[in-house]
């Protein structure tokens, strides 16, 4: 099951009436920009109690083309560790 950004803003409009659904899209959209720069800059995402974003490092190294068998050199790249909380998977995991 995938999650869409509007079914997010539909789900938080029907838990906080009080907001109005232009200020939510802005609230969200503020977030996950926030987000994006913390990663760029190397920092880490923590959500208490729900995940974290951790930026690692993957460093240049010699590869092979396994359909040739010819060396590449893959340069050094940014990977995103994405690790979710105890609770939360305990959660998912429950069986109805």
């Amino acid at each position: 099951m995938s999650v869409v950004k509007s079914d997010l803003i539909k789900e938080f409009s029907k838990n906080y009436p009080n907001f109005l659904k232009k200020d939510l899209i802005k609230l969200f959209d503020i977030i996950i920009y926030e987000m994006q720069v913390s990663l760029k800059r190397g920092e880490r995402v923590e959500l208490r109690d729900v995940f974290t974003f951790e930026p690692r490092i993957q460093k240049a190294r010699i590869s092979r083309n396994p359909k040739t068998n010819e060396r590449v050199n893959t340069p050094e790249k940014k990977t995103i560790l994405f690790k979710i909380s105890k609770e939360w998977t305990q959660k998912i995991n429950e069986k109805k």
